[in-house]
């Protein structure tokens, strides 16, 4: 009996030492991070071919040089000088982003604390009513509200433009918005009750520093959304000099008697590419912080 038992324990496999199963953990951990960062490598170079063909094909070429040079700006003194002028186009975009912007931080700020803290009548039936907006196609209602702004004489106007783009941004900014308050303890504004604020007072000296990275990421969507967009500023905007740098660029792409100056063309892609990308480098933490906090309550 003791010599069958010797044998069988004989016969197990001896575990292998310390040494060589933490060596096996630490390649297998860095055979899933080399694939990670492979993968992510990969898509980041997707993504950024574009940008970085443009930003080349700005700059070389004919176009660019005018014959001299490897490299030259001829392509971006063509689009400064382009109908109005690059900075007329410039400041209605960054008018209209900045209005679209604001606006849709102060409702959705005040309608996500009233959702998130009170309790009314059909508070759930106008809530969904407001996330209803996301199912209906935008242009389908674009043309109504062009005539329904003809009546209040918002038509061809940068503020008409912008509650435009403000409606359409709501229901994702409220969804955030709701979900970041009820993230929050309500301890927090009783004490503020206790020390004599009111509803509003709690909400601008307590929860706005609490809900920041929501309020941002809110903020950078509607920024991004309202600089990209198209065929509202194309229906809302009939005056050359109100125009935005997405219209302008497609009537540049059109040019006269059907020819495109491809040269201005990608300079103006760079030049719209470069805000949208400088503001996402700079408020990417608070982005990832509010989108988890926002998105995931709920």
């Amino acid at each position: 009996m003791s010599a069958t038992m010797q044998q069988t324990a004989s016969a197990r496999p001896t575990p292998p030492p310390p040494a060589a199963a933490t060596r096996r953990r630490r390649v297998r951990r860095a055979a899933r991070s080399t694939g990670f960062y492979g993968f992510a490598t990969a898509l980041a170079v997707l993504f950024l071919s574009p940008l970085v063909w443009s930003s080349v094909r700005s700059v070389t070429g004919g176009q660019a040089t005018g014959g001299e040079g490897t490299y030259g700006t001829k392509n971006y003194e063509r689009l400064a000088d382009y109908g109005e002028g690059l900075l007329v186009y410039l400041w209605n975009s960054v008018a209209v982003s900045a209005l679209t912007v604001a606006g849709t931080l102060v409702v959705a700020v005040l309608a996500g604390y009233a959702f998130a803290r009170y309790e009314f009548p059909g508070k759930n039936l106008l809530f969904l009513s407001a996330l209803a907006i996301l199912m209906i196609p935008h242009p389908t209602i674009l043309v109504p509200l062009y005539q329904l702004f003809g009546y209040v004489g918002l038509q061809n106007s940068l503020v008409g433009l912008s509650l435009v783009l403000v409606m359409f941004q709501l229901p994702f900014a409220l969804f955030m918005m709701r979900n970041a308050f009820e993230a929050l303890p309500k301890e927090l504004e009783e004490s503020a009750l206790m020390d004599g604020c009111t509803s509003f007072g709690a909400l601008r000296r307590v929860l706005l520093r609490a809900v920041l990275p929501s309020m941002i990421t809110v903020g950078l969507f509607a920024f991004l959304a309202s600089w990209n967009e198209f065929i509202a500023p194309l229906i809302f905007l009939s005056d050359g000099a109100k125009f935005t740098l997405p219209v302008a660029l497609v009537s540049l792409r059109s040019g006269e008697f059907g020819s495109v100056d491809l040269g201005a063309l990608q300079a103006g892609i760079v030049v719209t590419a470069i805000p949208c990308v400088l503001i996402f480098l700079l408020l990417q933490r608070h982005y990832m912080r509010g989108f988890m906090s926002g998105a995931l309550k709920g």
